[in-house]
C-alpha cells in the first residue's frame, strides 16, 4: 500500500485484529475456561451425589426422588438393565463433565446418546444397580461469553470503520493539496482550496493558498525581470553590430570575425534567456498528429546533421505544439552537437496512457550522477560541453521547464551499445501526475 489511506487502513485493521485476538484470549483464559471447568465439575458433583442419594433411599421413595430431580434440578436418573449403545459426540463442555465424573468415580466414563440428542447420559454402577444419569445439554451451554465477544467485535469493527472514514477524509484533503501543488509546479496559480476541516488542516490549507499566491507572484516577477533585462540588452547589441559594421576595413578580418562571433553568442544567450522567461507559462493543448509534429521538427534539424526518422503511422495526441517543438529541437540540437558525428535517431511510441518521443545518439553520454544537474541553467559537463563547443547552457533547462509547465517528463538513459537516449514522455491530460511520483 503506497497511499496514506491504504497504509493507515492496514495498520488500523492489524491493530484492531491484534487487540481482538488478545482480548478474546484473555476472556477465554480468565473467564470461559475457569467458568466452564467449575460448571462441569459442579454438574458432575450433583450427578454423583444424586446417584449416591438414590442408592441409599428406600425403594418406595425412589420414584418421588427421581421426580424431584427432574423438576427442580434438571437431572434424569434411574436404574437400567443395559447400557446405551451409541456414544455421544461430545462438545467441549461434555468432555469436561466426563473428565469430572471420571475423577470423582475413579473409573472411565463415556457419555452416551439417547433418543433425544439434546440429552447426554452417563452410566455407572452404584449400590448394586446400573444407574443412568442425564442432563439437558442446552441448559448448561455457556452463551454469555460468546455474546460478550460478539458485542466487543461489533464495537471494534465500528471503531475501525469510523477511524477509516476519518483517515479517508484526511487523505482526500491531502490528495487535493498534492494536485494543487502539481499545478503550482507547472507555473500556474490554482484555485484556492476551501479552508475547512480540523484546525491543523485548516492551517495547512491556508498556508498552502498563501504560498501558491506568493510563488505565482515570484514567478511573475522573475519572468518580468528576465524579459526586461533581455529586452534592454538588445539595444546595446544592435549598437555593437553597427559599430562592427563601421569598423569593416579598419580592423584585421580575424579579429573582426571574433568580435562578431562574440556578439552573436551574446545574442543567442539573450534569446535563450527570453525563451526561459516565457517557458514559465503553459501553452493551451490541442489534439494533433504527434508524428507530423515530430517530422516537422526533424526536417528543420536536418541542417545540423543526419537524422534517422521513420514514422510508424499517425499518433493523434493532445499536445502544446510550440512547447513540444521547442523541447524536441533542443534535444536534437544536443544530440547532434555531442553525438560524435554519428547520425541521430528519432523514435515515436504512441501508447494508451502516454506517448514517448526518443532522441538517440552515439556520443559519450552523461554520467548517471549528473543527469539531473544538466537540467540546471548554465550547467555544463567539463569533458564534452564547454563554451567552446557552442551553446548557452540553457537548452536542457528550457526543455525541462517547458515539460514541467505542461505535465510532461524528460528522461535521460544510457543507450545500449553506447550513447544517450533522451526521452520526452507526454501523458494524456487525465493521467498527468507530479513528475517525481
Amino acid at each position: 500500500m503506497q497511499t496514506l489511506f491504504g497504509r493507515t487502513a492496514v495498520l488500523l485493521v492489524a491493530a484492531f485484529a491484534l487487540l481482538m485476538a488478545a482480548t478474546l484470549a484473555v476472556v477465554w483464559v480468565r473467564l470461559v475456561e475457569p467458568l466452564a471447568t467449575r460448571t462441569a465439575d459442579g454438574l458432575a458433583a450433583r450427578m454423583v451425589l444424586a446417584a449416591q442419594t438414590w442408592a441409599e433411599l428406600p425403594p418406595a421413595t425412589r420414584p418421588d426422588y427421581e421426580l424431584e430431580l427432574a423438576m427442580h434440578h434438571g437431572l434424569e436418573l434411574g436404574a437400567v438393565q443395559g447400557r446405551l449403545p451409541q456414544a455421544l459426540d461430545p462438545g467441549d463442555f461434555d468432555r469436561r463433565v466426563a473428565q469430572a465424573l471420571a475423577a470423582r468415580l475413579r473409573e472411565p466414563i463415556t457419555l452416551k446418546r439417547g433418543p433425544d440428542p439434546a440429552w447426554a447420559w452417563a452410566e455407572w454402577h452404584q449400590g448394586g444397580h446400573l444407574l443412568r444419569v442425564g442432563y439437558r445439554r442446552t441448559d448448561y451451554a455457556l452463551a454469555a461469553p460468546w455474546e460478550a465477544a460478539a458485542v466487543l467485535l461489533a464495537g471494534a469493527l465500528g471503531l475501525t470503520l469510523l477511524a477509516l472514514a476519518l483517515v479517508r477524509h484526511t487523505s482526500l484533503q491531502l490528495r487535493a493539496l498534492a494536485r494543487q501543488a502539481a499545478v503550482v509546479a507547472q507555473g500556474r496559480l490554482p484555485e484556492p482550496l476551501p479552508e475547512t476541516g480540523a484546525a491543523e488542516l485548516m492551517q495547512l490549507t491556508r498556508a498552502f493558498n498563501r504560498m501558491a499566491a506568493e510563488v505565482q507572484a515570484l514567478l511573475d516577477n522573475r519572468t518580468t525581470l528576465l524579459a526586461g533585462i533581455s529586452h534592454d540588452l538588445k539595444t546595446p547589441l544592435t549598437r555593437l553590430r553597427l559599430s562592427l559594421a563601421l569598423l569593416d576595413g579598419r580592423v584585421e578580418p580575424p579579429q573582426l570575425a571574433r568580435l562578431e562571433a562574440e556578439v552573436e553568442e551574446m545574442q543567442r544567450l539573450i534569446d535563450d534567456m527570453l525563451t526561459l522567461a516565457r517557458s514559465l507559462r503553459a501553452e493551451p493543448q490541442q489534439t494533433m498528429d504527434l508524428a507530423e509534429l515530430v517530422g516537422a521538427v526533424v526536417d528543420r534539424a536536418r541542417a545540423g546533421g543526419a537524422i534517422a526518422w521513420r514514422p510508424d503511422g499517425a499518433c493523434p495526441w493532445p499536445v502544446a505544439p510550440q512547447a513540444c517543438s521547442r523541447i524536441l529541437a533542443n534535444l536534437l540540437d544536443n544530440a547532434q552537437r555531442y553525438g560524435g558525428g554519428q547520425p541521430v535517431e528519432v523514435e515515436l511510441a504512441c501508447g494508451q496512457a502516454c506517448a514517448r518521443v526518443r532522441v538517440l545518439d552515439r556520443g559519450p553520454g552523461i554520467p548517471a550522477h549528473e543527469r539531473e544537474a544538466v537540467f540546471r541553467p548554465f550547467y555544463r559537463l567539463e569533458a564534452s560541453r564547454s563554451r567552446a563547443s557552442g551553446g548557452s547552457g540553457l537548452g536542457l533547462a528550457i526543455a525541462r521547464q517547458l515539460a514541467d509547465a505542461h505535465g510532461w517528463r524528460i528522461e535521460l538513459k544510457d543507450r545500449p551499445g553506447g550513447g544517450l537516449v533522451a526521452e520526452l514522455v507526454l501523458p494524456r491530460a487525465s493521467d498527468l501526475t507530479w513528475r517525481d511520483s
